[in-house]
C-alpha cells in the first residue's frame, strides 16, 4: 500500500468508530467498533487490500457484530480469490463465535456431481420417456373419442349447439389464415416452377414443369404446408385459450353452472377446423398453380393458356383427392392436439408457456408422420 495512504489509515485511527493501523509488512490492528454504524470508516481501506495475505490483530477491537463478521467474512473470500488470504489474531472468544456463526451461515454453491449413466440407467431413462410418450398418445386418443361422443350427443340434440362459437371459430382460424396460406401457396408454386425449369431445361423436357408443379402442389405440398401453418396459429391458439380459462378456473366455473366444457370448447373449435382447413387447401393449392404458372410463362415462355391445357390433360383428378383425402385428419390431429394441451395448462404462466410450445411441436410433427403414413397408404393402393 501507498505512503498516502498508510498515512490516511493513520489518522482514522483518532477517529471514533472502526480505524485499520499498519503495523508492518501484511500487519494490520483492526480497533474500536466494527459495527453496521462504522462500517465506512474502514470500508475504502478494506476495498484498497488486494491480491496478498494479510493478518489483522483484533485485540484492540471493543465491539464486533454480524454487519462487521460479514465484511471480515467477504474480504477473506476476495483475497483467497486473488491468491491471499486473510488471517486473524487477538480476538476475543465472542468475537470468534460471531465470525464463525457468521461465516457458516454464507451460502455455499451447490456441487453438482457428474453420474456417469449406466447402461441399465440409460435404458431405465429411455423406458420412461416411452412409457410417457405412450400415457400422452392415450390422453390425445382419449380427447378424440370425447369430441366424437360429444358431437354424436349434439347431432341428437342439436338445440345444444352453439353456432355462433363455430362460426367465430371458422373465422378466426380460416378468414384470417387466408392471406399467409394464400402467399405460402403464390410462392411455393414459383419456387417449384424456378427450380424445375433449372432443372428440366437440361434435358429439354420444361414442359414437364406442369406436372410437377401440378402434382407436388395438388398432392403434396398445398395441404401439407397448410396444415404446418394452422398447426402453428391454431394449435398455439386453442392452448392459449383453454389453458388461461383452466387457470382462471373458468373451466370449473363452467362445470359448476353445469356448461360441458367439452360441447362448450372443444366441438366448436375442432368442428371449425374440420370446415375451413380444406378450404385453406384449396386456397393453397390454387395459388400455388398460378404462382407455377406465372413464373413458367416468365422462365420458359409458356403461356397460361398452354399451361391450362397441359394441366387438365396430364394430371389426374386422383392427385386432388388424395390431397383433399388428408385435410380432415390434418385438422383432427390439430384440434385435439390443441385442446388436449391446454387442458394440462396448470396454475402458473411457465406452464401455460410450455403446453403451448409443445402443442404445436407435437401438431406439426403428427402432420408430418401422418402425411408419410398417407403416402405409403397411397403407393400400396397404386394411387
Amino acid at each position: 500500500m501507498s505512503q498516502a495512504a498508510e498515512t490516511s489509515l493513520s489518522r482514522s485511527a483518532s477517529r471514533p468508530g472502526a480505524s485499520l493501523s499498519p503495523q508492518g509488512a501484511g500487519r494490520w490492528a483492526l480497533s474500536g467498533q466494527l459495527t453496521v454504524r462504522t462500517l465506512s470508516d474502514v470500508l475504502e481501506h478494506f476495498d484498497a487490500l488486494d491480491g496478498a495475505d494479510a493478518l489483522f490483530d483484533l485485540g484492540a477491537l471493543d465491539k464486533l457484530d454480524t454487519a462487521g463478521a460479514y465484511l471480515l467474512v467477504q474480504l477473506d473470500a476476495r483475497l483467497r480469490a486473488q491468491g491471499g488470504g486473510l488471517s486473524l489474531s487477538g480476538q476475543s472468544a465472542d468475537h470468534q463465535a460471531v465470525l464463525d456463526r457468521v461465516a457458516g451461515s454464507m451460502p455455499k454453491p451447490d456441487k453438482v456431481v457428474a453420474t456417469k449413466l449406466s447402461a441399465m440407467g440409460w435404458f431405465d431413462r429411455l423406458g420412461r420417456q416411452v412409457v410417457a410418450a405412450l400415457a400422452g398418445f392415450t390422453q390425445v386418443l382419449a380427447m378424440l373419442g370425447l369430441f366424437l361422443a360429444k358431437l354424436a350427443y349434439l347431432l341428437r340434440h342439436p338445440s345444444d349447439f352453439r353456432v355462433t362459437a363455430l362460426v367465430h371459430h371458422c373465422h378466426q382460424v380460416g378468414w384470417k389464415a387466408v392471406p399467409i396460406v394464400a402467399l405460402m401457396g403464390f410462392l411455393i408454386g414459383v419456387v417449384l416452377a424456378f427450380q424445375g425449369s433449372v432443372q428440366l431445361r437440361q434435358f429439354g423436357a420444361e414442359i414437364f414443369v406442369v406436372d410437377l408443379i401440378a402434382i407436388s402442389i395438388l398432392r403434396e405440398l398445398g395441404i401439407l404446408l397448410t396444415a404446418i401453418i394452422v398447426a402453428g396459429r391454431t394449435a398455439s391458439s386453442f392452448t392459449a385459450a383453454i389453458g388461461s380459462m383452466k387457470m382462471r378456473e373458468e373451466v370449473d366455473a363452467m362445470r359448476t353452472l353445469a356448461i360441458d366444457p367439452a360441447v362448450a370448447l372443444f366441438v366448436p373449435r375442432i368442428l371449425a377446423l374440420l370446415i375451413v382447413l380444406p378450404i385453406l387447401g384449396m386456397i393453397a393449392n390454387v395459388m400455388g398453380l398460378f404462382g407455377g404458372a406465372m413464373m413458367a410463362w416468365i422462365e420458359l415462355g409458356i403461356s397460361p393458356g398452354m399451361f391450362l391445357s397441359r394441366l387438365l390433360d396430364d394430371t389426374s383428378l386422383d392427385h386432388v383427392i388424395v390431397g383433399f383425402v388428408k385435410a380432415p385428419v390434418f385438422a383432427l390431429i390439430i384440434g385435439v392436439i390443441g385442446c388436449h394441451a391446454g387442458m394440462q395448462v396448470g396454475g402458473n404462466a411457465e406452464s401455460l408457456g410450455t403446453q403451448t410450445s409443445s402443442a404445436v411441436v407435437r401438431a406439426i410433427f403428427m402432420v408430418i408422420v401422418a402425411d408419410a403414413l398417407f403416402s405409403v397408404f397411397f403407393a400400396i393402393l397404386g394411387i
